[in-house]
């Protein structure tokens, strides 16, 4: 619900707070933002085109193959990775709310924002859990979200911002991002003639957040999942193949695959802290006391 989250908005137009004042989100300044029948507010701001958003067509195929549970292994890694005693937690690309929403069961004192360009997502996120605040918002522009307020940010197969990042973030906040490894989806990828993840993906999301955070832990989680035509084509339609191929053509190769085929899922999820709460872990390990 926005209700549960406005007090950690800001306003995008001048930076101020917003709070919630019937079917309208609005800041002391006057600047109103329409709530949506569908629960969510759209933050986005200019004339200027914003990043890449799933279309309607790749958010179904997201929603159906996640709430199917072919990730459920990834969705639980992430919220056992979020610390017990966050309240608030924000997912910058939370897309449908999946991940999110399992983090809010495990949290039971948690409040959640989405942050998402696509409407089509957002629509489906203000539904997801009822501690959930859907914010439509551009992840390469400034997050509509005030200063040190967010304990726990999720980035799970989503453009990273790191200045944004650690402005939102408490010290001592906690950033945990997921990105696919190069065996995701095989053999899929070869098969079907897949984006493939770039053997130095891992290099460059580092040096994306190395400004503003350092890595704390990393840890690979992989699973085979035995997928037929139709969830292989759910898999294929949510990703960002979907963007590069031919809906009909892509159908027809899958249908040359046999009834079921094993697939793998592989992930891997690094979590960052920001500098000054590395240097204070470090400096207390140094000590030898804990922190």
């Amino acid at each position: 619900m926005l209700a549960d989250v406005v007090d950690y908005l800001a306003c995008p137009v001048c930076g101020d707070g917003l709070s919630l004042d019937g079917p309208v989100v609005r800041c002391p300044q006057g600047h109103g933002f329409d709530v949506a029948r569908q629960g969510y507010v759209s933050l986005l701001t200019g004339s200027q085109a914003p990043g890449t958003a799933d279309s309607t067509a790749m958010v179904a195929a997201r929603d159906a193959f996640l709430g199917a549970g072919h990730f459920d292994p990834l969705s639980e890694a992430v919220a056992s990775a979020c610390r017990t005693e966050a309240r608030v937690v924000a997912d910058a690309g939370a897309g449908t709310g999946h991940y999110l929403s399992g983090v809010l069961d495990r949290l039971p004192e948690a409040v959640g924002m989405a942050l998402d360009v696509s409407k089509h997502a957002i629509r489906r996120a203000a539904r997801a859990h009822p501690r959930l605040g859907a914010v439509v918002a551009d992840v390469w522009r400034p997050l509509p979200v005030r200063d040190n307020t967010v304990d726990v940010l999720l980035n799970v197969f989503a453009p990273r911002n790191g200045a944004e990042f650690a402005r939102v973030l408490k010290d001592g906040g906690e950033l945990i991002v997921v990105t696919p490894t190069s065996r995701h989806l095989a053999p899929l990828v070869e098969r079907l003639g897949l984006l493939s993840v770039d053997e130095s993906k891992e290099r460059r999301v580092a040096e994306s957040l190395s400004d503003h955070f350092l890595e704390a832990g990393r840890s690979t989680h992989e699973f085979e999942m035995a997928l037929g035509h139709e969830t292989i084509e759910a898999v294929v339609g949510m990703g960002p193949s979907a963007w590069h191929t031919d809906r009909e053509v892509m159908r027809r190769k899958i249908t040359e695959l046999p009834e079921t085929t094993n697939v793998v899922a592989s992930f891997r999820m690094s979590i960052f802290q920001t500098h000054l709460r590395s240097s204070r872990v470090l400096d207390s390990h140094l000590r030898g006391t804990c922190y």
